[in-house]
């Protein structure tokens, strides 16, 4: 009795895996933006923000899914690469924040590093885990930086941020 109650639970409990795995997906996007030179020490500094379109009915078409359907969307990992000046790393800043809004949705912050390591040219940031559904949903959304110099910078920084989001959706 004990063996058959033992299968019967891995059994449940691999079907739930593969069903949680059919609802779930990933978006990834890539983009570049740049922290000016000349920012005043210790003053929050917003970079120029970037407009990204999500493509959004095609990638939940390619999985299986369509918006109306979609339960979830959370910032699942955000890393900042230095690719410009190549010997630059994140000594200048102090922290740094990324927030998220479109035509129809608030501002809100979607992730952050409250005390930047220094010697370092990548920065993975901590996601705020905001409900993004509408944000991801939607044909376009914004993204803005905020940042906290620490020390002077002397010439144009390029930053690549490279964020996936995770979506859990109902199948069609």
């Amino acid at each position: 009795m004990m063996l058959v109650a033992v299968l019967l639970f891995a059994v449940v409990a691999t079907a739930c895996e593969k069903i949680e795995d059919l609802l779930t997906f990933y978006i990834e996007e890539e983009e570049t933006f740049t922290i000016e030179s000349g920012f005043p020490l210790g003053a929050l500094v917003p970079a120029t923000p970037f407009t990204i379109t999500t493509n959004s009915e095609e990638t939940f078409k390619n999985n299986k899914t369509r918006a109306e359907l979609v339960k979830n969307v959370s910032l699942n990992r955000l890393e900042l690469t230095i690719t410009e000046p190549k010997t630059q790393n994140f000594d200048f800043l102090k922290r740094i924040e990324l927030y998220i809004s479109s035509e129809k949705q608030p501002e809100v912050k979607i992730a952050y590093l409250d005390e930047v390591p220094t010697g370092t040219s990548v920065l993975k940031l901590k996601s705020t885990n905001a409900k993004l559904d509408e944000y991801i949903k939607g044909d376009n959304y914004t993204i803005r930086t905020q940042a906290e110099i620490a020390k002077p910078v002397t010439e144009d920084i390029t930053i690549k941020a490279d964020m996936r989001f995770k979506v859990t959706a109902d199948p069609l």
